[in-house]
C-alpha cells in the first residue's frame, strides 16, 4: 500500500473526489439530460480547480483531449476502466486503457472498477492484479478502487455486511484507497472503515439529493473515520457547483457540520 498522507490526490489525509467518469458508465442522458451544460468536460474541469477538490476522476477520451490544459491545476486521477449500461450481462468493467498510458498523461494515480460476486469476479481480479502491481512498481502510483459488489447472487448492495465486505475486498486486493457505497448510517460505515483497517475509504456520492441530506450523509462519514468522498452528479448537476464545493470543504477538511457548512 503506498502512504496517501502527502500524496496530490489527498489533503491532510483526506480526499475529495469529483468523479466525471458517467459519460461511458450511465450515457448522456440520464446524468447529463437535466444539465445539458454538463456535457461539456470544460465546465467539470473549471469546478475541478475548486481547492476543495483533490483529484478529478475522468475516462480516457476525455483525460486526453482535457487534461492537458490543466494539469498544473487538477490531479488526474486517470479511471481505467469502465463499461457502458447498454451491456445487459453479468456486471463486468474491461480495461481501456493503460497504466503506462495514464502515468504518460501525467496521472496522479489511476482507478479501478472491481464487481466482486459478479460471475467476471475473476477476471476483474486478475485484471486488478496487473494494474495494482505495475502502477506500484513502475510508477509509484497511488491505485483506487471503486469496489462494487455487484451481480445476479446479490441482493442488497448497500447492506452492511457488504459493505465492509467491499472495503476489505479493496484492502486485501492491494488498494490504495477504496470508493464504496454508503451503508446508511454512521455505526455501519464506521464498520466499513474498521473493515480497510489503515486503507483510506471513501463514499462515493450517488445520485442528486438536497444539500442538507448530501452533506449530512458526508458528515456522518467522517464522524466513522472515513476520508471523505468521492462524487460527481451532487457537484456538477448543481446550479452553483462552488458552492456545494464550499460547504463540502467545510465538512470534509475542516470538520464543520452540515448545518454549519450550509449556514457558512
Amino acid at each position: 500500500m503506498i502512504p496517501l498522507d502527502e500524496s496530490p490526490i489527498t489533503r491532510d489525509g483526506n480526499a475529495l473526489v469529483l468523479a466525471y467518469d458517467h459519460g461511458l458508465e450511465h450515457g448522456p442522458t440520464a446524468d447529463f439530460g437535466s444539465v445539458p451544460e454538463t456535457l461539456d468536460p470544460e465546465r467539470i474541469f473549471e469546478a475541478a480547480t475548486h481547492d476543495a477538490v483533490t483529484s478529478l476522476a475522468v475516462q480516457k477520451g476525455v483525460a486526453e483531449t482535457y487534461y492537458p490544459s490543466y494539469d498544473d491545476q487538477v490531479n488526474l486521477l486517470a479511471k481505467l476502466n469502465g463499461t457502458s449500461n447498454l451491456w445487459m450481462g453479468e456486471p463486468h468493467s474491461p480495461r481501456n486503457w493503460s497504466v503506462e498510458y495514464a502515468a504518460e498523461l501525467g496521472a496522479d494515480a489511476v482507478g479501478y472498477t472491481v464487481y466482486s460476486g459478479s460471475n467476471h469476479e475473476t477476471e476483474m481480479y486478475e485484471d486488478f492484479r496487473e494494474v495494482q502491481e505495475e502502477a506500484h512498481s513502475e510508477y509509484d502510483l497511488p491505485v483506487v478502487m471503486w469496489s462494487y459488489p455487484r451481480g445476479q447472487g446479490l441482493k442488497n448492495d448497500t447492506k452492511e455486511s457488504v459493505i465492509a465486505y467491499a472495503t476489505r475486498i479493496a484492502l486485501e486486493l492491494g488498494a490504495d484507497m477504496a470508493k464504496v457505497k454508503y451503508p446508511g448510517s454512521v455505526d455501519s460505515m464506521e464498520w466499513a472503515v474498521r473493515s480497510g483497517a489503515q486503507m483510506p475509504v471513501v463514499m462515493s456520492g450517488g445520485s442528486k439529493v438536497s444539500d442538507h441530506e448530501f452533506l449530512s450523509s458526508v458528515e456522518a462519514v467522517m464522524d466513522a473515520g472515513g476520508a471523505g468522498l468521492a462524487v460527481g452528479r451532487n457537484v456538477w448537476q448543481r446550479e452553483d457547483p462552488e458552492r456545494i464545493l464550499d460547504a463540502l470543504e467545510a465538512v470534509i477538511f475542516e470538520g464543520a457540520t452540515a448545518d454549519e457548512a450550509l449556514d457558512g
